[in-house]
C-alpha cells in the first residue's frame, strides 16, 4: 500500500450518497470513496446532508431534492467555498464531482485537484478556469469520446466509470430460450424501439426494464412505440428494477441490447452486464467503442442488420472471459487506482 493521504470528495447537493434507488453520479462517488478508504486513505465527503459512507467522514450540506433551484445552487457554491477556504490545506487530494466553480478558492492551493465529468462538459467553463493561474489541476472525463467534445485546454485523462464486480454474479451458462435484455430509461435516444424491432426480426424474446421518462414527448413515445408491442410473451416490460433484480435479470439474459441513438458519455449498464458474464450488443455511438472489446465482451454495430446478426452470434462469446476482461478494465478498485495515480502528491 502507498503512503496514506487525506482525500476530500465533493459532490453537488441534492442527491444522497449512496443513492436510495439506482442512482448515477452519487453511486460512483460512494464506490470511489469506499475504494479509497479500503486502500488505507483517510476519506472525507462534502455531500448532501443525510449521506452516510462506511469508514468515511461526512460533511453534509444542502438538502435532499433534485434538481436544485438556482438559489440552492448558489447557496451550495458559497458553502463549498467557505469550507474549502477553512479546510483545504489539510487535504492532499480534492476530488470534485460537482461544479467546476467549487475549486475557484483553491486553484493555487498545494493540494492535487481532480475535476471529474460524468456528463456533457461546458467548453466555456474549461477555457475560463484555465485563464486563471492554477496548480495541480487535472480534468477527467468518463470517456475519451466525452473529452473529445470539449475544449482541450488543461490536463485531461479519460477515466471510465466503475462497477463493484463483487456484487454481481457470473452466470457461465444460460437457458437456450433465455431472453435478451434492455435496461435503461425509456426514452427515444436509448433505442428501446430498436431493441424491440431486432427481437422481432430475429424471433428472440426481449425483456425491457427501466423507468418511463416523465417528459410528455417521452411518455407519448412509450405509449405509441413501446407499449403496443408488449405482449407478455415475446416482448415483456417489467418496469424499474432494484439492484438485486438487475443482477438476476442481467445474469440470465443472452445479452444486453444497447441500441443508443446519441453520444452517451459512458453507459454504466454495459460493464454491469459484463460483470454477470453477459455480453453487450450496441450501436457505435458515444463511449461504446471504448467500452466493448469486440467479440470478447460484446459486439459493436453500425447498422440494424449488423445488430440483428450479432444477436444470432451471441453464443460465440465466452461469458467467463467476458467478465474477466471487463473486471480488469472497470472494477472499482482499478478505477480508484487510476484516479490516485493522477492525484498522487508530488
Amino acid at each position: 500500500m502507498s503512503n496514506p493521504i487525506h482525500i476530500l470528495l465533493v459532490m453537488d447537493p441534492g442527491l444522497l450518497v449512496p443513492p436510495k434507488g439506482y442512482g448515477g453520479i452519487e453511486r460512483i462517488v460512494d464506490m470511489i470513496a469506499r475504494a479509497y478508504q479500503r486502500k488505507g486513505h483517510v476519506v472525507d465527503l462534502l455531500v448532501t446532508k443525510g449521506s452516510k459512507v462506511d469508514g468515511c467522514t461526512i460533511y453534509g450540506y444542502g438538502e435532499e431534492g433534485f434538481p436544485q433551484t438556482k438559489f440552492q445552487q448558489l447557496k451550495g457554491t458559497f458553502y463549498v467555498w467557505n469550507f474549502l477556504r477553512k479546510n483545504a490545506s489539510k487535504y492532499d487530494l480534492i476530488h470534485n464531482f460537482g461544479r467546476l466553480a467549487y475549486l475557484i478558492p483553491v486553484l493555487n492551493n498545494r493540494s492535487r485537484k481532480i475535476q471529474t465529468y460524468q456528463r456533457e462538459i461546458n467548453p466555456e467553463n474549461i477555457v475560463k478556469i484555465n485563464r486563471f493561474r492554477n496548480k495541480h489541476l487535472h480534468f477527467t472525463g468518463c470517456s475519451a469520446n466525452l473529452i473529445s467534445r470539449t475544449a482541450r485546454v488543461g490536463h485531461w485523462t479519460a477515466v471510465h466509470n466503475c462497477v463493484e464486480f463483487d456484487f454481481y454474479t457470473l452466470q457461465k451458462r444460460i437457458d437456450e430460450d433465455a431472453p435478451f435484455f434492455f435496461l435503461g430509461r425509456i426514452e427515444r435516444v436509448k433505442g428501446c424501439h430498436t431493441a424491440i424491432a431486432a427481437a422481432k426480426a430475429t424471433g428472440q424474446k426481449l425483456v425491457i426494464a427501466g423507468n418511463v421518462s416523465p417528459l410528455p414527448e417521452e411518455m407519448e413515445y412509450f405509449k405509441t412505440e413501446i407499449e403496443p408491442h408488449v405482449d407478455g410473451d415475446q416482448i415483456s416490460y417489467i418496469g424499474a428494477v432494484n439492484d438485486i433484480q438487475k443482477n438476476e435479470w442481467l445474469g440470465k439474459s443472452k445479452a444486453l441490447l444497447f441500441p443508443i441513438e446519441w453520444n452517451e458519455p459512458f453507459g454504466i449498464v454495459m460493464p454491469e452486464a459484463m460483470a454477470c458474464g453477459t455480453p453487450v450488443i450496441a450501436f457505435e455511438h458515444g463511449s461504446v467503442n471504448e467500452v466493448i472489446d469486440e467479440a470478447v465482451t460484446g459486439f459493436k454495430c453500425k447498422r440494424f442488420e449488423e445488430f440483428c446478426n450479432a444477436m444470432q452470434r451471441i453464443n460465440n462469446i465466452n461469458r467467463t472471459e467476458c467478465r474477466r476482461v471487463a473486471k480488469q478494465r472497470f472494477d472499482v478498485n482499478q478505477i480508484a487506482a487510476a484516479y490516485l495515480a493522477i492525484g498522487k502528491p508530488y
